[in-house]
């Protein structure tokens, strides 16, 4: 039989249906009841009229209607599009004329936030509102339905779906256009979460916190990662990284997921001793982990080992760097995890010798559909596999990632940049991630972000933004900028050097908590009208 994403939760339903699944505050859902209520909420949605493939948007934060919405969409054979609570009404406005939303769910306030944007969706039909009701006259164009009534549905859900039925569109933003909804099917999400559970050795006694938007990739997997475990989630909307340390304490987490913007603020706190009880893996994704703040982690949390992952939306997960080879290896992304082939290529598709740049390529059962609604940009990124994997049948279509990489003589890869952030300046092509690794190793640094802009005489300029380390003082802004230039003379080539250093007290960041480069590049982008 076919196994798809509700099938995760009705496993542990039937086989531990006491244990704990989801804590939302103090709402807390066993197996059974978390089965129970996604039952009744897939129900409910069929009763209103959701046809297979159908798009659900949810737009909320996390909490238990979030998931429930979610899975009783896939459950009910619709296709479930989580909005990143953090996106302002136009954002929210793209992404639900892109999929064609027939549905949104979301809450009082979050309604009104929409109001003068919801007329123009042509496709939407109902709204379903998880906390009160909203008078029907404000929406006269929808079918207004509360959450209570949603889920006072009974009887059977009628579906027929396979493992390559599409659960989900997953919206990601490049470095240019509007984001595209990423196609994934319950086989992908199924098999990542397999993956990754193996490999990070996830057990149904597990407790992951869930702090990263479940709008995003990453977020996501973790959730459906620990259902497959039949392990338990704590959801958390977090305001501070002070309240995540407090939260890990009080909820004995075992597991914790960061993007390096995150572990960057992590890692300057003090953690309690007695954490390091049950706080046993650490993971990172999204984007490259100094190798200072890999340190300041291990200092405050000697017991708990940290994984370094490597991952795309178009691949679900890519890559993953065991614990045990952090010590040699801290700059590496990894090998291939469970289920996933990695190659690393030259233009003409052959594979790239050990430690020679090259665009790193995905195949397998991990590897997204496709674009929704942008064939475009699906044949540019998911084309036949290069000569470089033989093995791969010249029907399958595999993730061309537009990363660049290198694989050392161990089979190690290594992030050099992506294609889009690279930056070309004198002749020479430059890694930011290079230039921003020597900024963290000066030790008065949080954040770092370098990037290029235009530049009259060099093509691109480097700039590069930094934040300040905790303690370090404000007025002390021009002598640490002069010091990251001292170290930066000192260890990299003139080439590399940051034409511009600018110290901040705060960077822009994505929804997903990245920083946010692309903003920053056009804040810059007249900065060098004449070359110094």
């Amino acid at each position: 039989m076919d196994r798809l994403l509700h099938h995760l939760i009705e496993d542990s339903a039937q086989t531990e249906p006491d244990a704990r699944a989801l804590t939302s505050g103090e709402i807390h859902l066993s197996y059974g009841e978390l089965q129970h209520h996604l039952q009744s909420t897939a129900t409910g949605l069929q009763a209103l009229g959701l046809k297979p493939g159908d798009r659900v948007a949810v737009y909320l934060p996390k909490q238990t209607e979030t998931v429930l919405a979610l899975f009783a969409t896939a459950q009910a054979g619709g296709i479930f599009v989580p909005i990143n609570p953090l996106l302002k009404p136009a954002q929210v406005a793209h992404i639900l004329d892109d999929c064609e939303a027939t549905m949104l769910v979301t809450s009082v306030d979050r309604a009104a936030l929409l109001a003068d944007v919801l007329p123009a969706r042509k496709s939407l039909q109902h709204l379903i509102i998880t906390d009160g009701s909203v008078q029907p006259e404000i929406f006269p164009f929808l079918t207004v339905t509360d959450w209570q009534a949603l889920q006072s549905n009974n009887g059977p859900v009628h579906t027929h779906m396979t493992e390559n039925s599409i659960a989900a569109i997953l919206y990601t933003s490049g470095s240019t256009g509007l984001p595209k909804g990423v196609v994934l099917s319950h086989r992908n999400l199924v098999l990542g979460a397999k993956s990754v559970a193996q490999y990070l050795g996830i057990q149904a006694s597990e407790r992951l916190l869930a702090v990263l938007p479940l709008s995003f990739d990453y977020g996501l997997n973790q959730l459906i990662t620990a259902f497959h475990a039949g392990a338990s989630v704590v959801l958390m909307n977090y305001l501070l990284p002070r309240d995540i340390v407090r939260t890990v304490s009080r909820e004995r987490i075992t597991t914790l997921a960061g993007v390096p913007s995150l572990w960057m603020q992590l890692a300057a706190l003090d953690w309690p001793e007695e954490i390091g009880d049950h706080l046993h893996t650490l993971t990172n994704s999204g984007g490259h982990l100094p190798v200072s703040v890999i340190k300041n982690l291990q200092q405050r949390l000697p017991v708990s080992r940290l994984f370094l992952m490597y991952g795309l939306t178009e691949a679900f997960r890519s890559s993953y760097l065991p614990a045990e080879e952090l010590a040699t290896r801290p700059t590496s992304m990894g090998k291939a995890i469970p289920h996933v082939e990695l190659a690393v290529v030259r233009p003409d598709g052959t594979a790239c010798a050990p430690d020679e740049p090259g665009e790193l390529v995905h195949a397998g059962p991990l590897v997204a559909q496709g674009y929704w609604n942008n064939p475009t940009a699906t044949e540019r990124h998911f084309r036949p596999p290069p000569a470089a994997m033989p093995q791969c049948s010249t029907r399958e279509k595999v993730l061309w990632s537009g990363d660049t990489v290198t694989i050392d003589a161990d089979g190690y890869l290594y992030f050099v940049g992506r294609e889009d952030d690279m930056i070309k300046t004198s002749g020479y092509r430059v890694s930011p991630t290079e230039v921003e690794e020597v900024l963290h190793a000066n030790g008065q640094v949080n954040e770092a972000t370098v990037f290029g802009v235009p530049h009259p005489r060099l093509g691109q300029a480097i700039v590069a933004l930094v934040t300040p380390a905790a303690g370090t003082p404000v007025d002390d802004a021009f002598v640490v900028v002069q010091q990251l230039l001292d170290n930066c003379r000192a260890v990299l080539p003139a080439f590399m050097l940051p034409a511009h250093i600018e110290q901040r007290q705060l960077l822009p960041k994505t929804p997903n908590g990245k920083i946010d480069r692309q903003r920053l590049k056009q804040e810059f982008h007249g900065h060098f009208t004449e070359a110094p």
